[in-house]
């Protein structure tokens, strides 16, 4: 099934990009991929930044410090 939306001329251009960027013929083609992009899980590594380990523990508390 076939179905006409309108877009605002700067979804158009992201769109027409987005076509490109995933090397894809179709603007559905080029929303599919947008959106499974979006829908995978994500790693956590790196969330803490560049600290080192002793930077990141200093921030924690002790076992006697908690509720």
């Amino acid at each position: 099934m076939v179905t006409t939306i309108q877009v605002e001329e700067e979804t158009l251009e992201l769109l027409k990009k987005l076509k490109e960027h995933f090397n894809v013929s179709t603007y559905n083609e080029a929303i599919e991929r947008m959106a499974e992009r979006g829908l995978r899980r994500r790693s956590m590594q790196g969330y803490l930044g560049r600290r080192n380990r002793a930077d990141i523990l200093r921030g924690l508390r002790d076992k006697h410090e908690r509720l």
